[in-house]
This record gives C-alpha cells, structure tokens and sequence, in this order.
C-alpha cells in the first residue's frame, strides 16, 4: 500500500488510502495467493522441533470446506464464531471460514479462563467454537449457561461428547464455496479489550481492518514484501497485535508466516528457531526483548530484516542491545485494539528518538487532543487522538452504544492515552488517562479481576492495580481485605493467585497479593487507585 521513499515527509505527505468498496479479508490474505503453484503460507513448528509447511492452496481449501460445515450447521451471515486456540494451522482455517460466510470471527486466548469465556461467549452469543480438548474442558463447564452455543468443533484425536470434529467435518465438506461478496465495511470480528471500570468491550472491526493495519506494518518492517521474508511472532494470534499486525498483514502480502506453541517464552529457543528457519521478519514485545537481554543470549545466525515491537517503551538502554545483538533497530508502535498501529518508527526514514513511539503513520493524523476533542499545543500533555474516519478504526463497541459514544469527541477517536507531540513532529507517551494495566504487553483491566477476585469465599473487598516492573513494564498486585474467619498468609495468598489464574488467564493473575484490614476510598465508596499505587 506504501509507495517508498526516502524520506519521511515525502512518505507521509504522498500517502492516500485506497480502500475499495467491496472486500472480503479471506479473499485478500488468502486466495489471491491460492493460485495452484503451492506457495507457501504457513510453517508450524511444534513442541519437539518438527515443522509442517502448509500451502495457500491447502488453507483455501480447508477454509473453504469449513465456511460449508458452518453452514450446514445452519450458522448465517452476521452469526459469531468464537476461535479459542493458539498458534495453529486450524485458527487462521477458522477466521478465515468465518470472512468467507461473512460471519463474524472472534479471537479469545487460548488461556482464558472459565469466567473470561463465559462473558465473552454470552455477551457475543456465539453460535459456534472452534477449539481443542484443553479449551472444551473449561468450555464444558459452562455450556448450560451458553444457550445460544449451537455448535463446538474439537481439534484433536478424540472428539468428546456434544462436540463435533474439526478436521473430519472439513474433509467431508464440499471443496466448492463462493466467498460473499463484502463490503470493506461489513463486520468480521469482535476483539474483546479490557477497561478500568465494567466488563470488557468488544470492538467490532470491519474487513477494512487489514488494510488500515497495512501501512504502519510496511513502514516499521521495512517496506514489504521482499525476497526471503519470513515472519514469526511469540505474541498470541488472539490478540490484535499477533492475529491482524502479524498473521493478516503478511499473508495479505502473501509472505509466509512460523507459527508455534510454546508454553512460555524461552529467550535461547526462540533465538534458535530463528536461525534455523531464517526467520527475516519478527513482532516481538518489549517483554520478549527484556528477556532475552536479561538471558543474555547470543546471536548465532539469526540474520532478521525488521524488528518490530510495541505495547511500551523499550528506552535507550534496550534500544542499544536490540541494535548491537541483531545489527538493526528495533521499530517501535503505538496503537490501540480500536484504533490501531496509528503511530511508528522507521530510522531509515527518521532518528529513533529513545522513549519515543514515533511519529504519525502515513494516512494517519494523529493530534494532541482535550476531552473536547480541541487540539492543544506542541509540547503540551493531552489526549492522543486520531482524527476520524480511518480504515483501522473499530465500527463500534459490540451492543454497548454508550462506551461507544465516549470514545469520540469532535473529529477525534480518543485512545485515553496521555501524551506529548513536541516540535519535530515525534509523540512520547506519558501515563494512562485511567488505570487499565500494562503487564508483558498486555493491556489488562482490573475490574474483571476484582471481579473474579470476589468470588473467593474469603474476599471481602479488593482493588487491583499496577505496580512497575522491570521486566513486564507493570505487574499486577491485589490489595485485599478479608472476610471475618479467614487469617492472611502466604498460603492464602497463593491459593486466591490460583484461582484467579484458573478463571481468567496466566497473565491476568495478581503477581502480588497485599492484605489489609480496609481500602482508601472517596466519598461515593470508589477505590482510590492512585493511593494504592503509591504504597507500591
């Protein structure tokens, strides 16, 4: 979509949007690279090492096999299907089944809990699930409380009851299917998105969404495509960052993608697949960087083209270690679930400024805003907003009009992130307008977790909040008062960590659990964060 040049302000300032009227996203990240010559589209690596290598043939063809089951399951346009697996040839057959029927597709962790399914499948009323044996246990649990749960596809050997098998269907489903044709602005998934106060949002994206994506993801890899790209991702393919920034906009470009299912990050291990796929292409979170600087892992022959990164700032000192290990710099992102990758660098076209996102990407006009939508000054903290319409901007929050609402003021999406553009153009983040936490390049709200934490039999009441660390950026501590007859210790402490970790999921447990005998609050009984945050 980016014509090349040298410079930024010759990129920026030649840049206009080409979206057309109608466009399915099945049909640009899959098809049109299906031409019968076995390009390749994915390389999975499983736990052991081994690798299969799937075709842009053999996705289309399974994608469209599985848009006939769903079908047959008397699913129909504008139904949901809820994708709940990680990394895995069978989660891009499912999305892209979904474009192609033009359902709506929705991508959940595959490490969600019960209470975090249970909301996101009840408040989308999801027809359909595709996932495997691990998700179908905690499905199981709460299935009675799904009535509008018609349908749940298992990947896997065994098939258990009230489930139906993924890849038996699809081989005997009909290879012939045409695709709907879409308008660029017909749904075709809802993202679920934490905030500080309420139950998460669903924002709901139109097939536009991947070519609102396409020019910051050209510019901070490098321009694409190019001969030898190869692109791999740790980040969860649930999360708009691995599912749209990664998977989709490189098969958009017909680039193929690694996809592997790790259990955790390992800094050594990913450093080795690298070298021995030639990976040229990453996404890898701040997280993943500091991990593997605090490993202190060596380059042996991983020779990457881009570096991508976001969700916080890296700062000099990781800036450095990115450049001096891999012998390029890292490109930073800022963006949102809504409205994303609208800021990005390049220091091919401008000097990395450490602790600087970056400056707006082309097709983007990205200000410093009031809550009136009003811009302010150079140099002076505000609002970052975007001014509107944009390609990459949600159509709105699933069945929530009013969250909605507050999300615009005048020309501008308001991402409710502080921060600073100064004279050159660059933008530098400042601090949160509310109390969503940032831990390992999540974004977690910690209202489902005070929630979940309530449903303890010893909690009272709880307040959870963001302390900083060195590594994740923010870990996330819960502050506890306890019901009469339970005693704090260290074992309570880790039994409550459990059980929110069962219910949620690994990375919205609380790291830290702090017992007291009362919260500070205001005078209409809200908890006031901002105490708790300064006790540390």
């Amino acid at each position: 979509m980016l014509q090349e040049a040298k410079t930024y302000d010759e990129l920026y300032r030649n840049f206009r949007w080409d979206v057309p009227a109608r466009f399915n996203m099945a049909t640009a990240c899959c098809d049109r690279h299906a031409d019968g010559t076995g390009r390749l589209a994915l390389v999975y690596v499983d736990e052991d090492g081994g690798t299969t290598r799937t075709s842009f043939d053999e996705v289309a063809d399974a994608s469209r096999r599985f848009a006939n089951v769903l079908t047959a399951d008397g699913l129909v346009r504008g139904d949901r299907v809820a994708v709940f697996l990680s990394q895995s040839l069978e989660l891009p057959v499912a999305h892209l089944a979904a474009f192609r029927a033009a359902m709506i597709s929705i991508p959940l962790f595959a490490l969600f809990g019960e209470d975090a399914l249970e909301f996101r499948l009840s408040n989308s009323a999801a027809k359909a699930v595709i996932t495997d044996e691990a998700g179908w246990e905690k499905i199981a649990k709460i299935r009675d409380r799904l009535p509008e749960l018609k349908s749940v596809y298992i990947v896997g050997e065994k098939t258990p009851a009230g489930t139906k098998p993924f890849w038996s269907a699809i081989k005997s489903a009909s290879p012939e299917f045409a695709t709907v044709d879409t308008s660029a602005d017909d749904p075709a998934l809802i993202i679920y998105t934490s905030g500080t106060t309420g139950n998460p949002k669903g924002a709901l994206h139109a097939h536009r969404v991947v070519l609102g994506h396409l020019p910051n993801v050209e510019m901070c890899h490098n321009f694409l495509p190019r001969p030898g790209d190869l692109m791999w991702t740790p980040a969860d393919w649930a999360w708009i960052g691995g599912l749209i920034n990664g998977l989709f906009a490189f098969w958009y470009h017909g680039i193929p993608m690694v996809g592997h299912r790790a259990r955790k990050f390992e800094p050594q291990a990913a450093m080795q697949m690298m070298a021995e796929l030639g990976i040229r292409n990453v996404f890898l979170p701040p997280t993943a960087l500091k991990l593997m600087r605090q490993a202190n892992v060596k380059n042996s022959g991983v020779r990457l083209r881009s570096i991508f990164t976001g969700g916080e700032s890296l700062g000099g000192e990781l800036l450095d270690w990115v450049r001096d290990t891999f012998g390029i710099d890292a490109h930073e992102v800022f963006g949102q679930t809504e409205c994303n990758l609208v800021i990005g660098s390049n220091s091919n076209l401008f000097p990395i400024r450490p602790g600087s996102m970056g400056r707006a990407t082309p097709g983007f006009d990205v200000r410093i805003v009031n809550e009136k939508g009003e811009e302010l000054p150079r140099g002076q903290r505000g609002i970052i907003g975007v001014r509107q319409p944009c390609p990459c901007t949600m159509i709105e929050y699933w069945r929530n009009p009013e969250a909605t609402a507050k999300k615009y003021a005048g020309e501008f999406l308001l991402t409710g992130d502080l921060g600073v553009q100064d004279e050159d153009g660059y933008f530098w983040y400042v601090s949160r307008e509310d109390d969503v936490i940032t831990t390992a390049g999540y974004r977690v709200g910690p209202s489902e977790i005070e929630h979940t934490l309530m449903k303890h039999p010893a909690v009272a009441m709880s307040a959870v909040v963001g302390i900083p660390d060195p590594i994740r950026t923010e870990s996330i501590k819960a502050w506890i008062v306890l019901r009469p007859g339970y005693a704090p210790g260290d074992a309570l402490a880790r039994e409550i960590q459990e059980f929110v970790k069962v219910q949620l999921a690994a990375h919205e447990y609380p790291r830290f659990v702090q017992f007291a005998d009362s919260l500070p609050m205001t005078a209409t009984g809200k908890v006031l964060r901002r105490e708790l945050r300064a006790l540390g």
